[in-house]
């Protein structure tokens, strides 16, 4: 029976991280292509990869000491934020909590990968930011940027988005507080290689 028990627990984050793609019921596909504004920029939270499809992922612009719920990204899906110009911190939760500086510029369009890796039950994430420039790993002028684009639908927030969030903002909160003492803890290399500058807007 324990050998069966473990052979269950060892299945279980591969069943999550495998082929499966699940669509949350709180966001919806929208023909919409959102666009910056004189007064925001446009970020653009994308995941691409089927990894880890059938566990999602919420993202939160956290900079002023309030998480603002920015929405639920699926695989094979993007959202588009309106964000104040100046340095911003985002976050992501999945199993964990991870997050990533960006300085804004108003009426650019900046673009994030939401990037799934294995986690102890589910998928951890991490806010990966794609770069201006070409030699970077992620970068807007790579075929891999063009096929992301391609391959991930705009989805917006349904009325029901915001009642998920606030009867999971207490766990939000906790999960958030315990991952943000490793991110302090982070060497300024570390967090530079984490940071969306404000010249990679486009």
């Amino acid at each position: 029976m324990k050998r069966l028990i473990a052979f269950v627990a060892l299945l279980l984050p591969l069943a999550l991280l495998g082929g499966c793609v699940a669509t949350s019921s709180y966001m919806t596909k929208t023909s919409v292509v959102p666009q910056p504004t004189p007064d925001k920029a446009l970020v653009v939270f994308m995941r691409p990869s089927r990894y880890g499809g059938g566990v999602q992922a919420s993202v939160y612009d956290t900079s002023n000491g309030a998480n603002e719920f920015i929405g639920i990204v699926s695989a094979k899906t993007k959202i588009g934020f309106l964000a104040s110009p100046g340095q911003r911190l985002f976050m992501v939760i999945g199993e964990n909590a991870d997050f990533m500086n960006a300085d804004l510029q108003a009426g650019k369009t900046y673009y994030v990968l939401v990037s799934p890796r294995m986690g102890a039950w589910k998928a951890r994430f991490s806010l990966l930011p794609i770069h201006k420039d070409a030699s970077a790993k992620y970068n807007i002028q790579s075929k891999d940027f063009a096929q992301w684009q391609q391959e991930t639908n705009f989805v917006q927030t349904t009325p029901g988005a915001d009642a998920w969030y606030q009867s999971h903002e207490a766990d939000i909160t906790a999960k958030q507080a315990d991952y943000m003492r490793k991110w302090n803890a982070a060497s300024a290399r570390q967090k530079a290689e984490l940071t969306l500058h404000a010249d990679d807007g486009t």
